[in-house]
């Protein structure tokens, strides 16, 4: 093991055992990482970079799964052989973790303070109030807001960027000399990921921690990381310095993992995927100014489906001693056109309003003011028998698909299901047959129809839910956050589907985001929204490249750019 490796991988696999069979998930890997450094470890889901990670810190799951080669060595310690009590001396200590969802990770049942510092307690020989007045200086480390208030809350009072901090503070307060970062900013705004990362790299600086940071974003590795480490099917399958790996990639997975992220500079007719540089089949084809500007040409002659004229929505709170009701407005005045044809990019961070819009829309939660005009008609005044047919024709594809299945329907049934609510086609013969050309048309197959939820991927469950949806036939689809659970070849794939349905059908879409690179790829026009009003509104191109507002401004400055 050389001077500088605080820890080597060194030809490790495991296995996993399902009754007796044994099936090896991770092979034969190596790596090594450096004091002071931080590596990234890129992959998608199933590649085995979770996996092998919690390998390091002895928390694969008990009885079901096995380190069945090879050697784990922490300043030249194997810690495959460590007893469950060493573990309890490293875990925490020497070797820290942030998971990717705070939420789970953090007990709702304690507040935040109490939770750093039992950690603390457990590690260090100190009395409860110096554990207390350093939880107080790591929160004020990790940037928290009014860190004595912080320290008393619970971890649903605060938000979900809040929360990852805690969550640092937590893996920092012992100061371990490696930090293992396993998609610590997947579920964050772009802008609050931005200021863990630069958090995170400036605690690096300061402590001389090693970090292994995972994710699935090559993006985002290349703000943090010094080397990076490609992952594919339990395999490394390129390592090296960070610029030589994102300039000169020698893998053709490497390869697809740069390029199905959707480029600031230009916009390809089709993203490639994985299978794309697997099989050679990738389309450098481009859309062109003159081919958007003949689109628009088009869509924008004729009159708008959907106009949304001064909509509000307010929600009231009772609080206090005299029951006195505070209002406040989610959604605040705002006014748009949409055409047919159209895509409306919809971005803003974490309680912007965006999700609040897209449900009073869609009727689902009504608007407090305004007026919300389909086709001519004012829907916000319409009875609920013409509101239960027009929902037909206006439909939804949620973020998560999985939430949104009835695991106990197979996913046949779950499509047919609404087409026999609304009546369409005269049997359930003519339904099926309906229903298997639309999982062979969003790439599934007639063998899904009498499987269920959880025998599908996360990226095949979202076809599901698209499939479902266009079974409808609908006019309008308002996808809300669909795409951001996703791998980025997965995402991909969903969003070439998305764009060759609405070539196919003449689908019009609302795209709600936080992902501005993947908004800007989909949409025709944009809306920004802060705080429940539009900041801006205007092409798509033309407020990336001239974005007026500073709102604007820092949304796009905070978009992982790449090399």
């Amino acid at each position: 093991m050389s001077k500088n490796n605080i820890l080597s991988v060194e030809n490790l696999s495991i296995s996993f055992f399902n009754n007796s069979e044994e099936k090896e998930i991770i092979h034969n890997i190596s790596y090594q990482l450096q004091q002071n450094e931080i590596l990234g470890i890129v992959g998608e889901s199933g590649s085995g970079k979770s996996v092998s990670t919690m390998a390091i810190l002895g928390l694969l799951p008990k009885k079901i799964s096995e380190i069945t080669s090879g050697s784990i060595l922490f300043k030249g310690e194997d810690l495959t052989t460590l007893d469950s009590k060493a573990f309890q001396e490293i875990r925490g200590n020497k070797i820290s973790v942030i998971f990717q969802e705070p939420m789970s990770s953090l007990n709702p049942s304690m507040t935040c303070g109490k939770q750093v510092s039992e950690v603390i307690l457990q590690h260090k020989n100190i009395s409860k109030t110096e554990a207390k007045a350093k939880v107080i200086s790591l929160f004020e480390q990790v940037k928290l807001p009014i860190p004595e208030t912080t320290y008393n809350k619970y971890p649903h009072e605060i938000s979900g960027g809040q929360m990852q901090r805690v969550m640092i503070a937590m893996a920092i307060a012992c100061e371990p000399e490696i930090l293992i970062a396993d998609e610590p900013t997947t579920a964050l705004d772009v802008t609050v990921q931005k200021e863990i990362i630069q958090l995170l790299k400036e605690l690096q600086a300061k402590n001389n921690m090693s970090i292994l940071f995972i994710t699935h974003d090559l993006s985002l590795i290349s703000e943090i990381a010094h080397r990076v480490l490609v992952m594919y099917k339990g395999e490394v399958v390129e390592q090296g310095d960070l610029q030589e790996v994102f300039t000169k990639p020698k893998n053709n997975y490497t390869k697809a993992l740069i390029s199905s992220r959707p480029s600031l500079d230009y916009r390809l007719k089709t993203l490639p995927t994985i299978q794309d540089y697997l099989q050679d089949t990738t389309s450098k084809e481009i859309i062109t100014e003159a081919d958007r500007e003949k689109h628009h040409k088009t869509i924008y002659s004729k009159a708008p489906l959907l106009e949304i004229i001064n909509l509000e929505k307010e929600y009231f709170n009772t609080s206090g001693l005299f029951h006195k009701t505070e209002g406040f407005k989610a959604v605040n005045n705002v006014s748009f056109k949409l055409y047919e044809g159209e895509t409306l990019g919809l971005v803003g961070e974490s309680g912007c309003g965006k999700s609040t819009l897209g449900k009073a829309i869609l009727q689902l939660d009504k608007a407090t003011a305004g007026s919300i005009i389909y086709k001519g008609e004012d829907i916000t005044k319409v009875l609920k028998q013409k509101m239960r047919e027009l929902r037909k024709e206006i439909q939804i594809i949620f973020q998560d698909p999985y939430a949104s299945l009835n695991p106990r329907l197979t996913v046949g049934n779950a499509i047919l299901e609404p087409m026999k609510v609304h009546k369409l086609f005269s049997s359930d013969k003519e339904r099926k047959e309906k229903v298997l050309e639309i999982l062979n048309r969003v790439g599934l197959g007639a063998d899904s129809y009498d499987r269920y939820p959880h025998e599908f991927s996360g990226g095949q469950r979202q076809r599901i839910g698209i499939a479902r949806t266009i079974a409808l036939q609908p006019k309008l689809i308002i996808c809300d956050e669909s795409v951001s659970a996703l791998d980025i070849s997965v995402q991909a794939q969903v969003l070439n589907l998305l764009n060759e349905l609405k070539a196919d059908f003449g689908f019009t879409y609302i795209f709600i985001s936080h992902d501005l690179a993947v908004v800007k790829y989909m949409a025709d026009q944009l809306l920004v929204m802060n705080a429940g009003k539009i900041e801006e509104l205007a092409d798509a191109d033309e407020i990336y490249n001239n974005p007026k507002k500073e709102y604007t401004k820092k949304l796009i400055h905070a978009i992982p750019k790449g090399l």
